[in-house]
């Protein structure tokens, strides 16, 4: 099997039309149908189900489209960050993110690995589910995220624990105080993200179905900013990170919580038996004394 096949593949996956993708392959038609049968030969099963009205996946085609979309967005990754090296000689190095993480120091560890002139660096924003899997696929090098997760070919560091604070409008009744959870079960609750789950939704979730409190989910939001602007709009509250309150927004004021064990992990996240480059060993470095002033309570 070579690339091309997949390619091919993926083309009359999106179109389900052989004329079609062949016009966008640049190719006839029947030359490209005569690669995907061999494909589906190689592959062991019918990827298409073929009738007057077209083509349409098959359930193992729906699967085999999903990875193989997967495995050429590596390749593309691999080349451009290939192309990029050359051209710069510079190691390239990706860090992995969700938002929430980065109000904080660890900003200062993107700041100080910029002005290393021999790092070549990536972020991206993305889930903790979502960092375990690029960095299987060797797409990022370290992620930092909120949850643990299991998995045999990634090695997790709780970096240190923070206390989650609840985020509400602007003159709630709450504001001033500091609230149980029973009292901010009280009022309509906003959860984010909306997926992929689990997420932070999942641990705010948690939180009051173990101390056996209803409360009333009314909105869910994709992401922490969309979230604070439903709070700020009056839509109900969330519970955020500690950090978040460094952010000052114009409509949402911010309560520590009287249970001052309810914390949520920040969590680094490294591909497991990998020999520690020497950029990672330099991050390692760095990420040490952020902790290190985070844990004793000294911030940038």
């Amino acid at each position: 099997m070579e690339l091309r096949h997949l390619r091919y593949f993926c083309v009359v996956a999106e179109e389900l039309n052989l004329t079609c993708a062949a016009e966008r392959l640049h190719m006839s038609q029947p030359p490209l149908s005569r690669q995907i049968k061999q494909l589906e030969q190689e592959v062991g099963t019918v990827l298409f189900e073929r009738s007057s009205r077209g083509l349409r996946l098959t359930p193992a085609g729906t699967f085999f489209q999903q990875h193989a979309l997967q495995i050429l967005e590596k390749v593309e990754v691999t080349i451009d960050a290939t192309r990029r090296m050359a051209r710069s000689q510079r190691t390239l190095f990706g860090v992995g993110f969700v938002p929430s993480v980065f109000y904080g120091q660890l900003p200062m560890l993107v700041r100080d690995l910029r002005k290393r002139e021999n790092i070549e660096l990536s972020l991206a924003e993305m889930t903790t589910i979502q960092q375990i899997q690029a960095l299987k696929a060797g797409r990022i090098d370290i992620g930092f995220g909120r949850l643990r997760i299991d998995d045999p070919d990634v090695e997790q560091e709780i970096l240190f624990n923070e206390p989650l604070i609840a985020a509400l409008p602007t003159g709630h009744p709450l504001e001033g105080t500091s609230p149980t959870c029973e009292e901010l079960a009280r009022y309509p609750l906003i959860i984010f993200p909306a997926k992929p789950r689990p997420s932070m939704a999942d641990v705010v979730l948690g939180i009051f179905r173990r101390q056996r409190l209803k409360i009333d989910v009314v909105q869910e939001a994709n992401e922490l900013q969309t979230a604070l602007s439903l709070v700020a709009s009056g839509i109900g509250i969330t519970l955020v990170p500690e950090q978040v309150k460094r952010v000052q927004r114009e409509g949402v004021s911010y309560v520590t919580l009287a249970d001052k064990s309810i914390t949520t992990p920040v969590v680094c996240s490294r591909r497991r038996g990998d020999k520690p480059s020497p950029i990672m060993e330099e991050a390692n470095a760095i990420l040490k004394v952020l902790v290190d002033n985070r844990r004793s309570g000294r911030y940038p």
